[in-house]
């Protein structure tokens, strides 16, 4: 996920394709990110710390200092992240292409969600936006 991501800092023609991605890309280059790897090395994008396991602890402190949102990327960190019930809210985008079997983001337990947004795309896309009451 964050060699995906990183194309915000490191590659000019997404940053340029359209006034969200130029928006998106700043708020990207903004955040101080934390990235969980068992297997990257290092990593090549400003304001971003490389750790080789989860430590729910650490996300926790994480959460109570951000000043704005913390978020979650990749299906495996997201289940550690609300296994350990560090996740309010879930956004979804569904695309209307399957491509493999893929991981799971949400773990074996019991969620109790209410949907707060939907939103329909021309293209058949579909963003959900669940806020977690009980994990």
């Amino acid at each position: 996920m964050y060699e995906m991501m990183a194309v915000w800092e490191t590659d000019p023609k997404v940053i340029e394709q359209s006034p969200q991605s130029m928006q998106f890309a700043r708020v990207w280059q903004r955040a101080d990110k934390v990235v969980y790897s068992r297997t990257l090395e290092s990593v090549h994008t400003s304001r971003t710390q490389l750790r080789s396991r989860f430590d729910p602890e650490e996300v926790a402190q994480i959460k109570v200092e951000a000043e704005g949102d913390a978020t979650v990327d990749g299906p495996t960190l997201a289940a550690e992240a609300i296994r350990h019930g560090l996740v309010d809210r879930i956004d979804i985008l569904l695309c209307p292409v399957t491509v493999g079997g893929g991981l799971r983001f949400l773990p074996d337990r019991r969620l109790e969600l209410a949907l707060r947004h939907e939103q329909r795309f021309d293209n058949g896309m579909v963003q959900l936006r669940y806020e977690v009451l009980a994990a």
